[in-house]
């Protein structure tokens, strides 16, 4: 059984009902605090990001035929967020988050889960070849269901589109292969200082600095952008073109969940909205920002940030 919402839209045709498509694909889940569970799923709190931006965001996973499931449905339509999600025999996914004295979190992710097994569909298809932008990531890939599905929307995605690979290693879910894999079919990196290390050690650059690994991605991969945030220490966009760095403003943080994908919502939507690189960044600074204030990964952000990206979009 499948769920969907608005339908309808999905079905127009692009530059019609279907203008401005930005699809996250990957896991929908429940981040379980120990004050209670918030929606999240890096895809899924980046198509929630840009829609707010004034873009058509849509979250394309799968739940379980559960309360939980029913629960992220209410609030995704709460949220007014679209989204193309089947029901499957699997529980819907869950992750224990407990956060140290400054607010990083640290996660515990529940295995063979419904977003472990996304069943690629028609209505997906369809989609896909719509989409202006995709943002997907490596942990929904560790299934070979869910990753079998994530490459054929690829396939089906315009060869003009932005394919944004946000890496988000998370404990062991992740392989070399996969990687090298995911870097081809991406245009725009986005990683962050833990997983650039990572990324150090399993190619052999050791010896290389952080930008030095972001150039060499750059180049060999072939990438139009790579997004390198540093949490307290700033965030880099690097282009074969130019290098912007930007602070990161010092704010009291409530807890960092969801702040990489709004960071990443925000400087994509604006990059489409017209807007330079080093101001698309420095947007992406100010949003990640505020969500660092706010408790859960999907925050309503104030219109003082929206207006920076929406009279563009």
């Amino acid at each position: 059984m499948k769920n969907t919402q608005d339908e309808t839209n999905i079905n127009s045709p692009l530059g019609v009902g279907g203008r401005n498509i930005i699809v996250g694909i990957g896991e929908i889940l429940w981040d379980v605090f120990p004050a209670g569970k918030v929606l999240g799923g890096a895809p899924a709190n980046f198509a929630y990001h840009v829609s707010q931006f004034g873009f058509e965001g849509y979250a394309v996973s799968a739940i379980g035929n559960d309360k939980l499931g029913n629960e992220i449905l209410e609030n995704l339509s709460k949220k007014e967020l679209k989204y193309l999600i089947e029901t499957t025999p699997y529980a819907t996914g869950t992750v224990q988050v407990t956060l140290d004295e400054k607010g990083i979190p640290q996660y515990e992710i529940c295995e063979n889960v419904a977003w472990d097994n996304i069943p690629f569909t028609p209505e997906m298809e369809e989609l896909a070849r719509k989409t202006q932008t995709v943002c997907f990531g490596s942990l929904a890939q560790r299934n070979s269901v869910s990753r079998a599905t994530i490459n054929r929307f690829l396939d089906y995605v315009p060869e003009t589109a932005l394919k944004i690979f946000d890496i988000n290693l998370r404990q062991h879910f992740y392989t070399l292969e996969l990687i090298e894999h995911a870097l081809d079919r991406c245009n725009i990196l986005k990683i962050n200082d833990d997983e650039i290390l990572i990324i150090g050690e399993l190619f052999g650059w050791e010896s290389k600095t952080e930008l030095e690994i972001c150039n060499q991605l750059l180049h060999s991969c072939d990438l139009e952008i790579v997004v390198l945030t540093k949490g307290t220490q700033g965030s880099y966009v690097v282009t074969k073109n130019e290098t912007s760095f930007k602070p990161t403003p010092l704010v009291e943080v409530a807890d960092t969940v969801g702040a990489g994908d709004s960071f990443t919502a925000a400087f994509v939507s604006s990059l489409l909205g017209g807007q330079s690189i080093s101001i698309a960044h420095q947007i992406a600074v100010d949003v990640s920002a505020f969500v660092c204030t706010q408790h859960g990964a999907m925050p309503l952000l104030p219109e003082t940030l929206l207006s920076k990206v929406k009279k563009e979009a």
